[in-house]
């Protein structure tokens, strides 16, 4: 196990690449709620996180496959998992179901390759690659896990595994891009608490209103 007890979802990971505060907001605090954005990428999960297995020319494909990994404290599951031929060359591929379209930052890409992974470990293989399924453009993107990607990665459950220990919610910082289509917007206030006001100027403020 890791060097501390905590247990980190691997979803974690990829709220904390997003915002996070927004991290925080869902893991230390327990705050959830939907909008249309977190709906339309529940209802999409829902049809691939079906537990069950199919095979198809050749590839084993399991669905809703649970995951760990002990040295570093992750647990989660996998939306789908293709296992293409049989031992030595055997080819292992996560899959996981995004809604919209490919992003620019990287907060899906690690997401799947701590699930690459947890599976390298689990199977005591090796994953080279793995897609990402976007409702959006309903085709698969594929990553490739190298070197700088499984680096960022590692980097990214230490700093979550940090965040999550030391039990504090960050301030907020606002960013419309990100926060207006955040679901938890009520709830981290971010335009708000951005602002750096002294106690003074509040109530100066308060009372002139």
């Amino acid at each position: 196990m890791a060097t501390s007890d905590i247990v980190i979802p691997i979803s974690a990971l990829q709220h904390y690449l997003y915002c996070d505060r927004q991290c925080a907001l869902i893991h230390i605090e327990r705050i959830w709620h939907e909008n249309r954005h977190t709906a339309e990428g529940r209802v999409l999960h829902e049809r691939a996180d079906r537990y069950g297995h199919e095979q198809r020319r050749g590839v084993h494909t399991a669905m809703a496959l649970p995951l760990a990994h002990e040295q570093f404290g992750l647990s989660g599951y996998a939306d789908v998992v293709e296992f293409e031929g049989l031992d030595v060359d055997r080819k292992v591929r996560p899959i996981e179901y995004k809604r919209g379209r490919p992003k620019a930052h990287r907060a899906d890409e690690v997401q799947l390759c701590a699930q690459a992974l947890c599976l390298e470990e689990m199977l005591e293989c090796e994953i080279g690659e793995g897609a990402l399924f976007y409702g959006q453009t309903k085709r698969r993107s594929r990553v490739e896990f190298d070197q700088t990607l499984r680096e960022l990665t590692v980097q990214v459950i230490d700093e979550t595994r940090s965040l999550l220990t030391s039990g504090r919610t960050p301030r907020a910082t606002y960013k419309a891009s990100k926060c207006d289509r955040c679901s938890l917007i009520d709830d981290c206030h971010p335009q708000a608490m951005s602002k750096k006001r002294t106690v003074g100027k509040w109530l100066a403020a308060a009372m002139a209103e």
